[in-house]
């Protein structure tokens, strides 16, 4: 329940907030029966040690599933986005999408019709 002394930025979770996370998430979001790690990492384009460091933060705050198993005798680690880390991470892009409505209608008119028009495509020749 929100009170007066709420803002619409307290449901922005700094766990969710770092880019690399934000697009781990994202990934995990649209496989139902998660990701190995070679594929999330390149989907992600991040670096091995990254992309551990990243699934450690996820994993403690229980954000992300990991699972590690022997698969014709080589080691396969899935990673799965959990209950609680989709029911945060929707609250999360709920309470961005927000922001961005507020910043935007924030803007001067014609600041908006360019920060929001679509970008020149070049064809090329």
């Amino acid at each position: 329940m929100k009170t007066n002394t709420d803002s619409i930025y307290d449901a922005l979770e700094r766990i969710f907030h770092e880019p690399n996370r934000l697009a781990i998430m994202s990934h995990l979001c649209s496989a139902d029966s998660g990701m190995s790690f070679g594929e999330l990492r390149d989907a992600c384009n991040l670096t091995d040690g990254n992309l551990n460091r990243h699934l450690k933060v996820l994993e403690e705050a229980s954000a992300v599933k990991i699972t590690k198993k022997f698969l014709d005798g080589k080691p396969r680690t899935t990673i799965a986005i959990s209950r609680s880390g989709l029911d945060r991470f929707s609250e999360y892009l709920a309470a961005l999408s927000d922001v961005l409505n507020k910043a935007s209608k924030a803007l001067p008119a014609e600041r908006r019709r360019e920060a929001f028009a679509p970008a020149a495509r070049t064809v090329p020749a």
